[in-house]
C-alpha cells in the first residue's frame, strides 16, 4: 500500500490484514464476555436473587463505568508505548475477571468481576484503532476499522448464539462437575470456560506486528494542557460526533440487552429459541451493516466528501428510526424478528466510521487519546445509561414487567431521534475541523 511523500510505506496488505483479522477476534472474544449476560438474566437473577435494575446494573454501569475511567489513561500508553503489548494484557485481564463472574456466589462478587472485565477491556480499542490507522491510507481506513468492529456484532451474535445453548443444557443436564472447583451452575460453566479461552488467545496477539507511526510528532508524549487545546479548537465537533454516536449507542445497547427478554414476556418464547434467533440475527445484520458503513465512507470519501465518516453515521441514524419504533410494538413475534433486521442493520453502520472519524480529526499522538474520550463517552451513555434507562422506565414509571415493550420503543427511538439531530449539525464543523489539524501540523 502506497504513503504519502517522505513517510515510509504502509505494511504490505497481508500483514495489515492479518493484524486486523487478530483484532477483530480479540473485539469478538470481548464482545462474548460483555454480552454473554443478556441473555442469561433468568438464572442469574434466580441464582443471585436480584430484580431488573440489579440486574442491568451488572449488564451495563458497573462494566461501563470502569471501562469508560480507565479507558483514557490507557488511551495516553496507546500514543506512545506498544500497543501490542498493551492489549495482550488487556485480554489476560479481563479474561480472569470473567472467570472470576463464574466462581460468583453473590451479587457483590459478580459485581467485582464486571468491573474486572470493563478495566481489562479498556485497554483494547484505543490501542486497536491507533494500530489499524497506522497500517491503511486514509481512503481504505473506514473498512478495515469497519472489519475490526465486526467483532461486536459477531460477538454479540455467538453471545446469544451460546447462551442459548447453555439454556437448553441446563434443561437437559443440570449442573456442571469440574474438577478443583467443583459443582457450578451452566451460567456459570460458560463464564469459566470463555476465561480460559481469553488465556489462551492471548499467544495469538504474538503475530501482531507494530507499524510505523505516522504523521507530526508521531510516538511522542503530547502534554495533556495541549491535547485539552486542540480538542477544545474543535469542541463543536467532538460534541456532536461523540453524542450523536452515543444516541445511536443507547438505543443499540438499550434494546440488546433486553431483547431476550422481551421475546420471553411479550411472545412466550424460550430463552433458547431467543438465542438462536436473536443471535443470528445480530451476527449476520450488524456485521453487513458495519462493513456497509465503512465501504460507503470509502466510496465517498474517493468522490470528494470529505465529511463521509460522518455523513454515513447520519444516514444510518435516518434509517434506523422507522424499524426501533416500530418492532417492540407489533404482536407477532416473527413480525417484530423481520423489523429487526433493519434496525440491527441500521444501527451497527455507524461504528467503523466513528472511529475512522477520530482517526481522521487528531494527530497521530493524539489518537488514542481521543479514541478513549470517544469510547467514555460512548460507553457510558450507551452501555451503561442504556439497559438502566430501559429498566427504570419499566419498573418505576409504567410498573409493570409485562409492558417492557413499550419502554424499549420509546427509550431507543428518543436516543435516535437526538442523534439525526446531532450528527447532522456536525457535518458542517467535522469538514471545518479537518483543515485545523493541516494546520496544526504545518505549525510543528
Amino acid at each position: 500500500m502506497s504513503a504519502a511523500p517522505n513517510q515510509p510505506p504502509y505494511p504490505s496488505a497481508l500483514a495489515a490484514w492479518s493484524s486486523v483479522i487478530i483484532l477483530m477476534l480479540a473485539y469478538v472474544l470481548s464482545f462474548i464476555d460483555r454480552q454473554i449476560l443478556n441473555l442469561l438474566v433468568g438464572p442469574i437473577q434466580r441464582d443471585l436473587a436480584i430484580n431488573d435494575t440489579q440486574m442491568s446494573l451488572l449488564m451495563g454501569l458497573s462494566f461501563a463505568l470502569f471501562y469508560t475511567v480507565c479507558g483514557i489513561p490507557l488511551g495516553r500508553l496507546a500514543d506512545t508505548r506498544s500497543r501490542r503489548g498493551l492489549i495482550a494484557v488487556g485480554v489476560l485481564f479481563w479474561s480472569a475477571a470473567t472467570a472470576a463472574c463464574g466462581l460468583a456466589k453473590s451479587y457483590g462478587q459478580f459485581l467485582i468481576g464486571r468491573i474486572g472485565v470493563g478495566v481489562g477491556e479498556a485497554a483494547l480499542s484505543p490501542a486497536a484503532y491507533s494500530l489499524i490507522a497506522d497500517s491503511f491510507p486514509a481512503e481504505r481506513r473506514a473498512t478495515a476499522m469497519s472489519v475490526y468492529s465486526m467483532g461486536v456484532y459477531l460477538g454479540s451474535g455467538l453471545a446469544f448464539l451460546l447462551g442459548g445453548l447453555v439454556i437448553r443444557f441446563a434443561q437437559q443436564q443440570g449442573n456442571v462437575q469440574l474438577p478443583v472447583v467443583g459443582e457450578v451452575r451452566p451460567w456459570q460453566f460458560i463464564f469459566l470456560l470463555l476465561g480460559v479461552a481469553g488465556v489462551l488467545f492471548t499467544l495469538l496477539m504474538l503475530a501482531v506486528r507494530e507499524p510505523v507511526r505516522r504523521g507530526v510528532s508521531a510516538g511522542q508524549a503530547i502534554p495533556l494542557a495541549e491535547v485539552g487545546r486542540y480538542l477544545g479548537s474543535i469542541r463543536r465537533t467532538v460534541i456532536h460526533h461523540n453524542l450523536g454516536f452515543a444516541g445511536l449507542a443507547l438505543a443499540g445497547y438499550g434494546s440488546s440487552a433486553w431483547i431476550p427478554t422481551f421475546y420471553i414476556r411479550t411472545y412466550g418464547w424460550d430463552a433458547g429459541q431467543v438465542g438462536v434467533v436473536y443471535g443470528s440475527v445480530v451476527a449476520v445484520c450488524g456485521c453487513l451493516g458495519i462493513l456497509s458503513g465503512g465501504r460507503l465512507a470509502d466510496w465517498l470519501r474517493r468522490r470528494g466528501q470529505d465529511d463521509a465518516n460522518m455523513r454515513v453515521g447520519w444516514y444510518a441514524a435516518v434509517g434506523a428510526l422507522p424499524s426501533v419504533a416500530l418492532f417492540p410494538l407489533v404482536n407477532d413475534p416473527w413480525l417484530a424478528t423481520a423489523l429487526l433486521v433493519p434496525s440491527v442493520f441500521f444501527l451497527s453502520m455507524p461504528f467503523g466510521v466513528a472511529p475512522a472519524a477520530i482517526q481522521e480529526l487528531m494527530p497521530n499522538s493524539m489518537r488514542g487519546q481521543a479514541s478513549a474520550i470517544y469510547l467514555f463517552v460512548i460507553t457510558l451513555i450507551g452501555l451503561g445509561l442504556g439497559p438502566t434507562a430501559v429498566a427504570l422506565v419499566t419498573d418505576f414509571v409504567l410498573g409493570d414487567p409485562a409492558a417492557l415493550r413499550y419502554s424499549l420503543a420509546g427509550v431507543s427511538s428518543l436516543a435516535v431521534l437526538s442523534s439525526i439531530w446531532l450528527l447532522g449539525r456536525g457535518l458542517a464543523p467535522y469538514r471545518a475541523s479537518l483543515g485545523t489539524l493541516a494546520q496544526w501540523s504545518a505549525a510543528r
